[in-house]
């Protein structure tokens, strides 16, 4: 998994503030990742495992909306 300080620019899709406080559909639709000391964009693979990480997504969530 990602050392969750090496992710940035993270773009949460499905977002629909009348789902509060679940926001089920909520995902992440894109990320920077940090690797070899240059970022690059997340392939679709690692967008996946980190969707598959509920907690992450809550979280980002709570950091894109407050």
């Amino acid at each position: 998994m990602f050392d969750v300080n090496k992710l940035d620019e993270i773009i949460i899709g499905g977002l629909d503030v009348r789902d509060y406080p679940d926001f089920c559909d909520a995902y992440i639709e894109s990320a920077s990742v940090l690797e070899n000391g240059e970022w690059r964009e997340a392939t679709d693979a690692e967008l996946d495992k980190l969707n598959d990480d509920g907690d992450l997504v809550y979280s980002c969530v709570e950091d894109y909306l407050y």
